[in-house]
């Protein structure tokens, strides 16, 4: 078992930043990726970005040039800078890691609210 916590959530101007964390516990060994997805209200949940094992990145054509995700190996975190953000990224984010048994795991959350 793997235990996902999100922080970081919160309100922000348009233009704000923020950062997002997800703390990994547990089973982590057998995890080969962790990212963020994303789901706005009336949305389906949407992939931000995720990292590899090996330190490869992928990010949604949305957030290219303006997210950079990242990991601390040391502290088993993973996180999400976010910059020049706009109303759309308004949603919950959640982390998610998924394990070589096939098991997909998630946190609970976190809101990321973009509003003047």
């Amino acid at each position: 078992q793997v235990q996902l916590v999100e922080s970081g959530g919160g309100l922000v101007q348009p233009g704000g930043s923020l950062r997002l964390a997800c703390a990994a516990s547990g089973s982590i060994c057998s995890i080969y990726a962790m990212g963020w997805y994303r789901q706005a209200p009336g949305n389906q949940r949407e992939l931000v970005a995720f990292i590899t094992s090996t330190g490869s990145t992928n990010y949604a054509d949305s957030v290219k040039g303006r997210f950079t995700i990242s990991r601390d190996n040391a502290k088993n975190t993973v996180y999400l800078q976010m910059n020049s953000l706009k109303p759309e990224d308004t949603a919950v984010y959640y982390c998610h890691a998924p394990d070589r048994g096939g098991m997909h795991y998630w946190g609970k959350g976190t809101l990321v609210t973009v509003s003047s």
